[in-house]
């Protein structure tokens, strides 16, 4: 899987702040996109990135900016900024960014950097200094690798978060553990990517219980738990889980989900309430897939059964996203 830039964020497109030089260039009007700063790693005489973050503030009425996307030379380069560094700057600018809603930290494509290779830090902060923003996505995780603790999530009371997204090769524990302490009453969409032990991963299923439990999030109605070498586990997790009879949508595509962990699916509480069952890039037999969509589609159940993956044995299957 080639992970690229987004081209959406918030519902806004993705609009690139013009590089120095071009600032004549007509600019949307500021509500209207989604901005991205960002610094090429391969053009040695662009600006540094806090030269950029600086004229942007400079440039734009930062009160009306609603979506930000951040990407190389925040994150993930050589000579990128430190994360604590990339937070230090979003936290300071809090007063100044009063009406951004949605946030993305790390939008790197594979050329830029691996996607194991990106650091993150604590998120928290950036959450507490943005109390109303509503969606929040962050790439990369280096948990695990380096001397750099990795991605983080200290826990939280916010009011207004509606969708938080982890998108990494190995997600820490102590994300899971962080985010099962939080208080996210609001919090209608999550998106985990486990990754692999490989890259990173330590959460285990038994870290994922108060999530499965529900009880933390009275709001959730979409859960996806991805991209994870323990998918089956995963999925028989889910298949008892309290949390799921109120989702409309589960997502547990992307990792090494295999006839087994479709089976205990199956063979658990009832999944026919669901809008959305979304399991591409699998390793399902036909035959499994053909049951599937015999026990849900009758019932209105989108299901994705694409990206069939085949491998001789368990070791062999990978995740969608790793390195």
């Amino acid at each position: 899987m080639t992970i690229g830039h987004i081209e959406e964020l918030h519902g806004l497109p993705v609009h690139e702040f013009p590089r120095p030089g071009t600032e004549n260039s007509p600019l949307p009007e500021v509500e209207t996109v989604a901005w991205k700063l960002s610094r090429d790693p391969f053009i040695s005489e662009d600006e540094a990135f806090d030269d950029c973050w600086d004229r942007f503030l400079d440039t734009v009425d930062a009160t009306r900016v609603r979506a930000l996307v951040l990407g190389a030379g925040a994150y993930g380069t050589e000579d990128a900024a430190s994360p604590d560094e990339t937070t230090a700057r979003l936290v300071a600018a809090a007063g100044r960014l009063t009406g951004l809603r949605a946030l993305y930290l790390a939008d790197l494509n594979f050329e830029e950097s691996e996607l194991s290779w990106i650091v993150q830090n604590d998120v928290a902060p950036v959450l507490a200094a943005y109390p109303r923003l509503e969606e929040l996505a962050v790439r990369g995780s280096n948990g695990g690798f380096g001397d750099e603790p990795g991605l983080r999530f200290s826990p939280l009371r916010h009011e207004n978060l509606r969708i938080l997204r982890f998108e990494n090769g190995g997600l820490p524990r102590e994300v899971v553990q962080g985010l099962a302490a939080c208080d996210l009453p609001r919090l209608e969409r999550l998106d985990l990517w486990l990754g692999a032990e490989w890259y990173g991963r330590s959460t285990t299923v038994d870290d994922l219980a108060p999530i499965l439990q529900g009880t933390g999030l009275p709001a959730l109605r979409h859960l996806g738990l991805k991209n994870s070498d323990i998918q089956d586990e995963v999925a028989a997790a889910v298949a008892g889980a309290p949390v799921v009879a109120r989702l409309s949508s589960l997502h547990l595509g992307l990792g090494t989900l295999g006839d087994t962990g479709a089976e205990a699916l199956l063979g658990g509480q009832p999944l026919t309430h669901l809008e959305e069952l979304d399991l591409d890039h699998h390793y399902l037999s036909d035959a499994m897939m053909g049951r599937v969509r015999e026990t849900l589609e009758p019932a209105g159940v989108k299901v994705n059964l694409s990206g069939q993956e085949s491998a001789t044995s368990e070791d062999s299957r990978y995740v969608a996203a790793g390195e």
